[in-house]
């Protein structure tokens, strides 16, 4: 017998096979194997230069000079960055920046503040 994960709604062990549904009796939640693994896939972790993990609407510092395309300037180390957002990508970070406009970084060249 293979062992049926939690419901992830309240967390309940004690939940069933019902067709091609998993039920918790508990919370009367229903959902699909397919469904908890596409959650699982949405659920992205971003993590900074010391490992912090970010989220939407974090501050942010760049932690090294970068050079930007199309500019003949380049983005100093300690600039802070306000109100990012995470996006799926090489450059999982979105956010407009003083004097630059809107650009895309890594994650992997900033530091939470």
């Amino acid at each position: 017998m293979s062992a049926l994960p939690n419901c992830p709604k309240c967390q309940s062990e004690y939940t069933y096979e019902d067709g091609n549904l998993l039920v918790c009796p508990e919370c009367a939640h229903e959902w699909t194997q397919q469904s908890m693994e596409e959650s699982e896939q949405e659920t992205q972790i971003v993590k900074d230069a010391n490992g912090n993990v970010l989220q939407d609407g974090d501050s942010v510092s760049v932690v090294k000079d970068l050079k930007v395309k199309g500019s003949s300037s380049a983005l100093k180390m300690g600039t802070k960055v306000k109100n990012i957002r995470l996006v799926d990508g090489d450059h999982n970070i979105d956010c407009k920046i003083d004097g630059f406009g809107a650009m895309q970084l890594k994650s992997e060249f900033v530091k939470k503040i």
